[in-house]
């Protein structure tokens, strides 16, 4: 009788106990780069989805954290953690929710503190994450990633490393449609949804680009508080 094919899911946590390990024994320090995704999925025989949950999972851990455009590289081994979203508070529409008011309290604060605080080189990085979400959107690929970098990228701006420290603990799966929405290309009104997503980011790098605080604050609460809007509408039609 044929095994049953290994899930994405169990694979993404071997590739985590396997760089994990590396991370512990010295293979991997602190400081050190890690391998492109091309050269882990064909060590490890894996497909891209696997590698980005793996990352993102190192990532929660406290072992590694990405930069926008440059690369992953490691932080230390770590014991995890102290306050951690786990996978299953994301199970419903109410678990993300809940997430989305946290995220309206902190990251609202953030773009404010970015406003005052950001430099050219934190723009670049959102300028170009923003590129790669319109172009995602519009081609159907991956728009996630791009998403959690420029939000990533905007707490980094705060020049305050508790604010980029918590994002990258909470990880990509705070952005809504990593947990909820089906990997589709996007078609009509999930298109037009994320067309407005892209439109929303706009206002708020504008806001930060131009050192208006109280503009960044709400622009970023709008964003969060439509987010939540749509939840909540979904929830009471479920």
């Amino acid at each position: 009788m044929q095994a049953a094919p290994r899930r994405p899911r169990t694979l993404a946590l071997e590739l985590v106990q396997s760089l994990g390990e590396r991370i512990r024994d010295g293979r991997l320090r602190p400081g050190d780069k890690l391998p492109t995704e091309a050269a882990i999925m064909g060590e490890f025989q894996v497909s891209r989805t696997v590698v980005r949950e793996a990352i993102s999972k190192l990532q929660a851990a406290g072992q590694v954290e990405t930069r926008h455009g440059i690369g992953t590289f490691v932080l230390g081994p770590g014991d995890g953690p102290a306050f951690k979203i786990a996978p299953e508070q994301f199970t419903t529409l109410q678990d993300v929710i809940a997430v989305l008011e946290l995220r309206i309290g902190l990251e609202t604060e953030a773009a404010g503190l970015a406003a005052q605080r950001r430099t050219e080189a934190n723009l670049s990085v959102m300028r170009s994450a923003l590129d790669d979400f319109a172009s995602a959107i519009e081609t159907g690929e991956d728009s996630v990633t791009a998403d959690f970098q420029f939000h990533q990228e905007i707490a980094r701006a705060t020049q305050n490393c508790h604010f980029a420290e918590l994002m990258a603990t909470l990880g990509s799966q705070i952005i809504p449609r990593a947990r909820l929405e089906p990997v589709a290309p996007p078609h009509g009104e999930r298109l037009a949804y994320l067309r407005r997503v892209m439109g929303e980011h706009e206002s708020i790098f504008d806001a930060i680009a131009g050192q208006d605080a109280d503009a960044a604050r709400a622009a970023m609460r709008t964003h969060l508080s439509n987010s939540r809007e749509r939840r909540r509408k979904a929830q009471a039609q479920a």
